[in-house]
């Protein structure tokens, strides 16, 4: 990817990114340990992490969160923490109260909160842990409804990225695809990956997919531009890049891609 195209992508796009993975076959039974694993193995707490963020609160803070703890007030301490910046912290009583509800939808909330907290973490060696505990309450989810695609491709997500055990994710994905083959999420990480592992042609018919799918996934044509540069094919990029141009209602989006195109245009007539 051009230098160019890598920032308007990184700046215009709202994308979640999920899973990156080649996909492989695998039957009921093995889905079922995935989840068993995660629920089993992945013992660690996030006790320390919150235990040291509360010691460096100003008095005032301290007071503030103590009160909002002895009312087992989580949605204010949620918010409390967001508004410091520490989702890792705020996903923590996300959790607290998943414990107080422990429904599905509840846990899967908390499964999402962990695994987003993981691109905010400013300390890297938080960041197995956070994974560990999206797998966890994931797995929670699962247990409470099988049938929760999106919980499924979060969780193969962190098994991928996070874990020792990305085949694991990969069946997650695959057990996705059979029953929930237009899915948007799973359709956009099969794309991905095959753009990180450069299977192009792949890539290119995933996105196209989403599109067919979603017509207002927008986005898609900047990462069809992005494919279709990779491969040398830059008329092609052009008229993917015109595409988001025309439908994006975003006036500096448009500005940016419009001069990037210009310059695509004026390499070609060189």
């Amino acid at each position: 990817m051009s230098a160019k195209l890598s920032q308007i992508l990184i700046v215009l796009s709202a994308l979640v990114l999920f899973v990156l993975l080649f996909i492989a076959p695998k039957s009921q039974k093995a889905e079922n340990k995935v989840a068993g694993k995660a629920a089993t193995s992945n013992n660690s707490n996030i006790d320390l992490y919150v235990s040291m963020a509360q010691k460096v609160l100003s008095p005032e803070l301290k007071k503030k969160m103590d009160g909002f703890a002895t009312q087992k007030n989580y949605d204010s301490l949620v918010g409390f923490w967001d508004r410091l910046k520490r989702p890792d912290i705020a996903s923590y009583f996300v959790e607290q109260k998943a414990v107080r509800l422990n429904t599905s939808d509840a846990w899967f909330k908390t499964g999402e909160r962990y695994y987003y907290a993981i691109q905010f973490s400013e300390d890297k060696s938080e960041i197995p842990l956070l994974y560990q505990c999206a797998m966890r309450t994931l797995s929670k989810t699962l247990a409470l409804n099988p049938k929760n695609n999106e919980a499924k491709i979060l969780l193969a997500s962190c098994y991928v990225e996070g874990s020792q055990n990305p085949m694991d994710g990969i069946s997650l994905l695959r057990e996705v695809e059979k029953t929930d083959s237009n899915n948007v999420k799973l359709q956009l990480a099969f794309a991905f990956f095959s753009l990180k592992s450069q299977q192009f042609d792949k890539a290119i018919s995933r996105f196209n997919k989403v599109l067919r799918v979603d017509s207002t996934y927008i986005e898609a044509y900047l990462h069809l531009a992005d494919a279709y540069e990779r491969q040398g094919e830059i008329q092609q990029t052009i008229t993917m890049l015109e595409k988001y141009s025309v439908k994006t209602p975003d006036v500096t989006a448009r500005l940016e891609i419009e001069k990037y195109i210009k310059q695509l245009k004026s390499n070609i007539n060189k």
